[in-house]
């Protein structure tokens, strides 16, 4: 809308107040029907969504190499379809991608995503005024807030939010053409058929800017929209009144039979819970309690080894891992060991690892031994169990 002001009809300060007023209240007038449009929606499935055209959509196009990633922006939700090759500007197909995706997709409007490091972004805070022709009013910024001109980028504003009711928050998003028309001919046959061109923001969600150029940009208006809105609108609310007495009469008898039910399960999962920490109590109580008493110590090892080894031997390493014994030493009488340990009733299968080294320093043969730790038969989980489930439930 343009106001004609003719000189002498008003004071200038109350037209001042009413452009002000008026600018800063059609955008929030705009911005509450929106809002209220989507919350009507999503109150419908989402096939009734998308066949009333209720779900905003955009087939999301993003190059990584020599690779096209498509995605399905559908309301606030992004979908991976594919990774496909990009193709090439003297493709025969006037449309590479319709004989690649379903007859739903490939009428959606399509969207090349550019780079966050693609583009130049600057916010700005500007009167409320403004806001009535955000875009025009930051075409004027371009040649202060950028290192470039008017005329050597391709530009586009999007609103953030206002601060009180005389000012708002903007952002100027300027890309070069260069950079632009580059994007536009890697996409090869696919530019052409490309709706706008958006911006990645640091999460890599589009930022909902047009950067294309005003001779690029395909504006389609759809005559049946607001017919078939005020269609959807009649028919959600027939079907709201419709179900409205019958879910009246069913809401009662849900919410007594889902008490129940929550009841039951809490019930059903304390005992369940309380079973299962107390078998693992007395089975962990009965493995521990085995596996302590069907191995030696480490001083009974070390008594066993003192009384077999004879006392010119040295030992400079003992060390006990799991089942296996290592000695590591010097000794005069290093071939002999293996027969003096061998009959022990802690350990068996004693061995020489590898050839013995003499040290000349100490005349003496450089050992290393190993031997398996003897242990108990081991017992069946169910006996030991059973055997530990007294003391076990006791001392808990």
């Amino acid at each position: 809308m343009a106001a004609v002001e003719q000189p002498g009809t008003a004071p200038s300060g109350l037209r001042g107040g009413l452009r002000r007023v008026e600018g800063s209240l059609r955008p929030r007038l705009r911005e509450f029907r929106s809002w209220w449009t989507r919350s009507l929606a999503s109150w419908l499935p989402a096939r009734v969504r998308d066949l009333f055209g209720l779900s905003p959509q955009r087939l999301l196009l993003r190059r990584h190499g020599n690779e096209l990633q498509l995605s399905l922006w559908r309301g606030d939700a992004e979908r991976a379809l594919a990774g496909l090759p990009v193709p090439e500007a003297g493709a025969a197909e006037a449309d590479p991608l319709g004989s690649l995706l379903s007859p739903r997709i490939v009428e959606v409007p399509r969207w090349l995503v550019l780079p966050a490091s693609a583009v130049l972004r600057r916010r700005l805070t500007l009167p409320a005024a403004a806001g009535e022709r955000l875009r025009e009013v930051l075409g004027f910024e371009i040649d202060r807030q950028t290192p470039f001109t008017a005329a050597e980028v391709s530009y586009d504003a999007r609103l953030l939010g206002h601060r009180g009711d005389d000012q708002l928050e903007a952002e100027l998003v300027v890309v070069p053409k260069a950079t632009l028309e580059a994007a536009l001919a890697a996409l090869g046959a696919l530019a052409p058929t490309l709706a706008g061109v958006d911006v990645a923001d640091a999460g890599g969600r589009p930022l909902g800017v047009n950067l294309m150029t005003g001779a690029q940009r395909r504006l389609r208006g759809d005559p049946w929209r607001r017919r078939n809105l005020v269609l959807l609108l009649v028919a959600a609310a027939a079907l709201f009144l419709g179900m409205w007495q019958m879910l009246a009469n069913r809401e009662a008898a849900a919410d007594y039979f889902e008490q129940q039910v929550d009841e039951e399960v809490r019930q059903a999962r304390g005992a369940s819970l309380e079973k299962r920490q107390l078998v693992d109590l007395i089975e962990g109580g009965a493995f521990l309690q085995a596996a302590r008493a069907g191995k030696p110590t480490m001083v009974e090892v070390m008594d066993e080894l003192a009384r077999r080894l004879p006392d010119d031997t040295y030992l400079e390493k003992l060390s006990v891992e799991g089942e296996r014994i290592l000695l590591i030493g010097l000794s005069r009488e290093a071939s002999a060991l293996v027969g003096r340990l061998q009959g022990s009733p802690l350990w068996t299968d004693p061995a020489l690892a590898g050839a013995l080294q003499p040290d000349p320093r100490t005349r003496m043969d450089r050992f290393t031994l190993t031997a398996k730790l003897a242990t108990a038969p081991a017992q069946a989980p169910g006996n030991a169990a059973a055997r530990g489930a007294p003391d076990a439930a006791g001392g808990h």
